[in-house]
């Protein structure tokens, strides 16, 4: 005899999953609270989080996702050296993005001919302060030493040596080079650069040298009247004329550059004793960009 028909909802009763009865829930091991003890105390410090006891979002140790350390400060080689010194700095920029960089390679055949608008140097007798700032020696001059040019009077307020000079000209390099550097009233710059070739001694440069400093970061006081600027230049002082810009960060553009032709010398020890100090301190030539070179002549 077949068994008796079930009502429709006595079968779906019957269908019907258990009800799922909430469970409390897990108790944490003693090992998992010891792990979120270890975990919450390292970041609270500051310190890496053990390795068993990150989670997966925790990814990299605390030391890791420490943020990037500053960039290294500018130099002459290695991470911070001329190849990076747009990358270092916002305020470096132009020098990798600037269209009127210095130096530059002067090639004579190329440069605009014309006359000389000669270079009025009124220098005298001054004092100043050799630094030693890690890169090169640089000496702040005290005194009224003023160059007129371009219908403007320019005050000199420093000068610093490059070993090579920076500057080349038909594709020649020179062993050093000085660079003046002076401001007028509006605040522009114009460098003289004056190159050295290995020769006689130079009574200029044995006095610049008597006061280096011994460390960087130092600097030493020179005695009144100690130094004549106008015993430095050459004889002939035809020089090449463009507009440029600092061979040092920021690069800054609009600087007036004057090359002299002639060299002036300096001694093969006067030269050694620098070129201990600074291997190389030079800047890469950069691009002309269309400038025009005059040959004052």
């Amino acid at each position: 005899m077949p068994p008796p028909r079930q009502a429709p909802a006595a079968r779906a009763a019957e269908a019907a999953p258990p009800p799922v009865v909430a469970r409390p829930p897990a108790r944490a091991s003693d090992e998992q609270v010891q792990r979120q003890y270890e975990r919450a105390r390292a970041i609270a410090l500051g310190l890496p989080i053990p390795v068993h006891a990150r989670l997966p979002r925790d990814g990299a140790s605390a030391e890791e996702r420490k943020p990037a350390g500053p960039p290294p400060p500018w130099a002459y080689s290695g991470p911070g050296g001329p190849q990076a010194w747009a990358r270092l700095r916002p305020e470096y920029q132009l020098c990798g993005s600037g269209q009127r960089q210095s130096p530059i390679h002067i090639e004579a055949s190329a440069a605009l001919q014309g006359p000389n608008e000669a270079l009025g140097f009124d220098y005298r007798p001054s004092t100043g302060t050799v630094v030693h700032d890690g890169r090169t020696i640089r000496v702040e001059v005290q005194g009224e030493n003023l160059l007129q040019v371009r219908g403007s009077s320019w005050r000199l307020e420093s000068f610093d040596f490059q070993h090579p000079a920076e500057e080349v000209v038909d594709h020649k390099g020179f062993a050093m080079g000085v660079h003046l550097v002076h401001r007028n009233a509006q605040g522009q710059t114009a460098i003289v650069a004056v190159l050295l070739q290995p020769g006689a001694e130079n009574p200029f440069i044995e006095r610049v040298w008597t006061y280096i400093p011994l460390d960087a970061g130092d600097m030493v006081r020179m005695p009144l009247a100690w130094i004549d600027l106008s015993t430095l230049l050459p004889a002939d002082q035809r020089y090449y004329q463009f507009f440029g810009s600092l061979t040092q960060p920021p690069c800054t553009e609009g600087v007036l550059w004057m090359v002299l032709k002639q060299p002036v010398t300096l001694s093969a020890a006067q030269l050694r004793l620098f070129a201990q100090l600074f291997p190389a301190n030079a800047r890469p030539v950069q691009a002309l960009n269309g400038r025009i070179v005059r040959d004052a002549q």
